[in-house]
């Protein structure tokens, strides 16, 4: 008794489009192994591509009850056949990688026009990937070198340096081979041992297009066996003969769905007609399927389409169950397909989003997290992003830097950092208070670059000897602060250093050392980690910039995927999962040209002729494969099609396939094809609105233009002269400031920002005219500059910034040094950087100040100088809104600035820098009486219980961003709206 009838040639079945194949395949595999003996029943092998196919055939023989299982085994696994001699062991595909990485750079040194150095590894990568394709498609290194390319640039003889390197790996490979190469010669050894030892038991490869050459090779093997198979999926039994006999060229036919199909029939010695349906299901809307299969036709056949398409079924039944979603942009996408799923959900369907757009699988996600809803992602997360990655990658990023301050605190915020203890108690809580304080320090004091001794210091001082702080500042400067710098160094010291430093800031200052690899993110990469280890010695000598690629090509080898996680009926797929799974509602989603299909990878060696006269696959291949996906997806009895209609403010360009479909479908009116149509548009435009109502607010009153009303005793009762210009024009800035106590966080880290321009400028003018007297003469322009230069390597950073503030120093330096002489000759410098405060009796008020230089002269009269590095205010603006010289001119009247005795202010200066010009306080205008009086005035006001604080009182003009916009909501107002004055208790 056997599981096939005898047959003169191959063995080949297919199941159709729109049938859930694996489904299918295993009730038709169950209903043939019926009629066999239990022991034979067991001695059949079943091949699949994926272990997902696996777990679900298992699922549909669990249905039936128990029984014995045939052996179900991925076709990856071939080394594990009996029969042939024993293979060498592949090398590990990251090895190969590396030394091509050692061997390309080489290259590079000794020819540098070849291609710059920042291409190393995408060279690698493209090299590898050429190795790959040609053992698994059997291709003669030789055959390179006979290429043909008189008709050819001189690209190709650069490249021919690189096939070289091919040729050297390609050598050993009989020794050597890697995966795909080793599966190759499994597959010809198999062919040797079955001509001997033919297997009379069943041997079934199911689900395979038998896209690449060993694989293919592998099916034209068992199809030949006496109880051999093969069961293709999506098998399109609506194309007719006359198309088939015409897809022989791959370089018109390869993007068609079935092409592969061709090809392998082709090898086999048959046609289509020689493929049987594997089991007789009910064909699943037959309607749909022959006008997807008209659709897709061959670019240069699709003239058939006003031949067929006319003989067409009615297309209501056909565009029944079909819905196409055109949202306006990706956002609104994800958010309806968010709402499909849910909707399937509630109505106890399940759904399943198919994408190759991680971006939008992403959005979908976040979309659906807002009703709790985690879909099952069959790709995972990708291992850079996940905790153990990150924090790997943020530690590899610290080589031939200097430590910033972001850098140091990013790694210190991580999750995984000090989280090697287990006890009761919680040393992390102290890390992370500990921390915080750090991060506040460094934002106040603006520390770019934390140091070993600014952390030594500043612990000591923070914390006093509390217990654990100087281990923990330790631990810190050890694993933090003190990297080496190894420069082009071997890859081998840059692992060892970066994975056991690593491991150290994970586990703490006394830790375990396995944190890092606690679960399942950690699981996963530890493989990952381990192998970098084992084969770094081949990775010859690196710099820290490659290192951190390097890496990151590393971590990318695997995906972190918890099963358990996921919701059991909402599900997210890649293209190829089609083939192996069935959902209630499959949602195709980002349908756009560079999407799905995606662009084609370039080849930077071979061009399309090349590649077909070699005998590699064509960049379209990928395409085809993703064809027949779609295919495979779109016959399914409930399908929503979305795609976005712009994307990143640009138009985008429908999928290929899809257009191909809308255009068929418009252009046969006689058949509703064009009402069909309207038909499905209408239904995605339902869940468009839905999705764009989503996103409306609802109907909230905005807010009222802030005027709180505090009570007088939480009113402040010292200011800073400069703080009354905020009074004056942002009086809510001053409320959230002093009665509320709210701060602005301040950056972290200083950034080259006005506020460190005037800090410098300052000290560096300070420092100068502390110095010395200033005559004029050369001699103070290099005493000015030597002291800029200490000020500048002090106080910034960073050198592009420290050479742009040289400049503007420089070019101020010559007037600013004319005008010092010139004052010198008349004033006297009593006292720069001044600390001033006085006292006023309205409300028990302590108005403060700091002058940058008081000056006298020789009639005792003051004069009182302020830098400015940006312009000067003007007349006007001083005597309304910027009060600060006329204040302070007031104070230095009443004796208020420390040591300097009360006396008239015979003026008030800016010095603009940044102008180099000199603008006087209106004190004739506006003499120091009637600033009084109009200051005294400002402060009663506030006294008054119903006198508010508003915000954005007077501005100086729209553009303005005040630090307390956000709190009192503005932009929800308007500058013209009346205030709203609250009075609070």
């Amino acid at each position: 008794m056997a599981l096939f009838d005898p047959t003169d040639g191959p063995r080949i079945f297919g199941l159709p489009m729109g049938a859930d194949f694996t489904r299918e395949f295993t009730l038709g595999l169950m209903d043939r192994l019926d009629g066999l003996p239990p022991h034979e029943q067991a001695r059949a092998e079943v091949y699949v591509n994926t272990a997902r196919m696996k777990r679900r055939m298992q699922e549909v023989f669990d249905e039936r009850g128990a029984r014995l299982l045939p052996r179900i085994r991925l076709i990856g696994e071939l080394a594990d056949l009996p029969g042939p001699d024993p293979m060498p062991p592949a090398v590990p595909a990251l090895r190969k990688r590396l030394e091509l990485v050692t061997l390309i750079r080489q290259l590079l040194i000794s020819a540098p026009e070849i291609a710059p150095q920042t291409a190393l590894f995408s060279l690698a990568d493209s090299l590898a990937a050429l190795m790959d394709e040609m053992q698994s498609e059997g291709v003669d290194p030789q055959r390179l070198q006979e290429l043909d390319v008189s008709d050819q640039s001189g690209h190709w003889q650069r490249a021919l340096a690189f096939v070289q390197i091919v040729e050297q790996f390609l050598e050993n490979s009989a020794t050597q081979p890697d995966r795909l190469g080793r599966q190759r010669m499994i597959v010809e050894a198999l062919d040797t041992y079955w001509q001997e030892n033919v297997p009379q038991h069943p041997v079934i490869i199911a689900g395979s297009t038998g896209s690449r050459g060993a694989t293919a090779e592998f099916m034209r093997l068992v199809a030949g066996l006496p109880q051999g198979a093969i069961v293709l999926p999506g098998f399109d039994y609506d194309l007719p003969a006359k198309v088939w006999g015409e897809m022989n060229d791959a370089l018109t036919a390869e993007d068609h769905p079935q092409f592969r199909f061709r090809n392998l029939m082709r090898m086999l010695g048959l046609t289509h007609s020689d493929v049987p349906i594997w089991t007789q299901i009910a064909r699943q809307n037959q309607t749909r399927n022959k006008l997807v299969s008209l659709a897709l036709r061959p670019a240069p056949v699709t003239d058939a389409w006003l031949e067929e398409g006319p003989r067409l079924p009615d297309l209501h039944a056909a565009a029944d169950g079909l819905t196409l979603l055109e949202a306006p942009d990706p956002r609104t996408e994800a958010n309806a397909i968010a709402l499909v799923m849910r909707d399937a959900l509630e109505h106890g369907r399940t759904a399943a989003l198919i994408s190759s757009d991680p971006v939008l699988n992403r959005m979908v996600k976040a979309a659906l997290d807002r009703w709790e809803l985690i879909p099952d992602d069959s790709k995972g997360d990708l291992v850079p992003l996940s905790p153990p990655g990150r924090i790997l990658r943020q530690v590899a990023e610290l080589y031939g830097t200097r430590v910033s301050a972001d850098d140091l605190l990013r790694i210190l915020k991580h999750p995984l950092t000090h989280s090697g203890h287990l006890q009761e108690e919680d040393p992390r809580g102290n890390h992370l208070r500990r921390t915080r304080d750090m991060e506040l320090q460094i934002r106040r004091k603006g520390v770019a670059y934390p140091d070993p001794a600014w952390l030594r210091d500043w612990t000591a001082k923070k914390y006093k000897g509390e217990e654990g702080t100087e281990v923990w500042a330790e631990w810190i400067i050890t694993n933090l602060l003190t990297l080496p710098d190894f420069g082009e160094a071997p890859l081998q010291s840059y692992v060892e250093d970066h994975i056991e430093r690593t491991i150290r800031i994970v586990a703490g200052p006394e830790g375990e050392s396995s944190t890092l690899w606690r679960n399942a993110a950690g699981r996963v990469t530890k493989p990952l980690i381990d192998e970098f280890r084992r084969e770094a010695h081949v990775g010859g000598d690196i710099t820290a910039f490659d290192y951190v690629g390097l890496l990151y090509g590393v971590l990318t080898g695997a995906e972190i995927r918890d099963r358990d996680t996921g919701h059991p009926m909402l599900s997210i797929w890649g293209t190829r999962d089609v083939r192996v799974e069935r959902a209630d509602v499959m949602i195709l989603a980002g349908l756009n040209e560079g999407s799905w299909p995606s662009a084609p990878r370039p080849d930077p060696w071979l061009n399309r002729a090349m590649r077909a006269r070699v005998g590699l696959n064509l960049p379209e291949r990928d395409i085809g494969l993703a064809a027949h996906d779609f295919q495979q997806a779109i016959t399914a009895p409930e399908v929503v099609l979305t795609r976005a209609v712009r994307s990143d403010d640009a138009q985008t360009v429908p999928s290929r396939w899809l257009n191909r479909l809308t255009n068929l479908m418009s252009g046969l009116p006689m058949i509703n094809g064009a009402e069909a149509l309207g038909a499905m548009r209408k239904r995605g435009r339902h869940w468009v609105e839905l999705a764009e109502a989503m996103e409306i607010p609802g109907d909230i009153p905005r807010a009222q233009r802030p005027s709180p009303c505090p009570p007088i005793e939480a009113r402040p009762r010292q200011m800073s002269v400069t703080e009354i210009q905020t009074l004056i024009r942002d009086p809510y800035a001053i409320y959230a400031k002093h009665v509320l106590r709210l701060r602005k966080l301040d950056p972290l880290g200083r950034d080259p920002d006005a506020r460190l321009r005037g800090t410098v400028l300052h000290r560096v003018l300070e420092l100068f005219t502390k110095a010395g007297p200033v005559t004029g003469t050369a001699e103070d322009r290099e005493r000015l500059l030597k002291i800029a230069d200490g000020v500048l390597l002090e106080e910034v950073p960073w050198t592009v910034t420290r050479t742009f503030y040289r400049g503007r120093i420089e070019k101020f330096a010559d007037w600013f040094i004319k005008a010092e002489a010139e004052r010198q000759t008349r004033l006297q410098t009593l006292g720069r950087e001044v600390a001033g405060k006085l006292s006023i009796n309205v409300g028990d008020f302590t108005l403060t100040a700091k002058a940058d230089r008081i000056d006298q002269d020789d009639k005792g009269r003051l004069h009182l100088f302020d830098y400015k590095t940006g312009g000067a205010p003007k007349d006007k603006e001083q005597t309304y809104f910027d009060k600060q010289l006329l204040l302070m001119a007031m104070m230095a009247e009443e004796g208020a600035f420390h040591g300097i005795d009360p006396a008239d202010v015979a003026s008030a200066i800016y010095i603009s820098l940044r102008d180099m010009d000199e603008t006087a306080a209106p004190l004739d205008k506006d003499p120091t009486d009637k600033v009084k009086g109009e200051f005294f005035s400002l402060l009663s006001s506030y006294r008054d219980l119903d006198k508010g604080y508003t915000s954005r009182r007077a501005v100086k003009n729209e553009n303005f961003e005040g630090d307390f916009d956000h709190l009192a909501r503005y932009g929800e107002w308007e500058p013209t709206d009346d205030a709203n004055p609250k009075v609070l208790e």
